[in-house]
């Protein structure tokens, strides 16, 4: 018999773990939040967006590894972080061609790079939250490429 997901109201079979339209956790007590190790799976997804270097060790160490919740966090946030690098290269390129314009262009510029500081302090510290909620919060480009490795 079908259920409904009360988040996207979403139909689902009632074995699903997670939300085929939203990704939220379907298990409901926190007893039954799965335990890697000696941590629970919700603390390592979080765990694993402080810097890449946990996400890089969760994937390396045999608890984790095998766990696919913990292995989509520790992708997305490797992911996350090549995407700042990949965004912070685009901003000084900006800041470059932006700076070429007297007073005016060096205002636009940090104020540019501000918002976009600002907007990806943001989004990592939703992505920790969602993973400390024990939900798959998908990123829209990144958490494709994460949820296929």
């Amino acid at each position: 018999m079908p259920i409904t997901c009360p988040q996207c109201n979403a139909s689902m079979p009632e074995i699903a773990a997670f939300c085929p339209g939203c990704g939220r956790r379907m298990i409901t007590s926190p007893a039954a939040m799965g335990t890697t190790g000696w941590l629970k799976e919700n603390v390592a997804g979080a765990l694993a967006y402080f810097t890449f270097i946990p996400a890089i060790l969760f994937l390396r160490i045999m608890p984790f590894k095998r766990n696919h919740f913990v292995r989509f966090h520790s992708f997305q946030s490797i992911f996350f972080a090549l995407a700042a690098i990949v965004v912070g290269i685009a901003m000084r390129g900006l800041f470059s061609i932006l700076g070429l314009i007297p007073w005016l262009g060096y205002l636009l510029a940090w104020l540019t790079v501000l918002l976009v500081g600002l907007a990806w302090g943001i989004l990592w510290l939703v992505m920790i939250v969602k993973a400390l909620q024990g939900e798959l919060f998908k990123l829209p480009l990144i958490g494709d490429l994460a949820e296929k490795q």
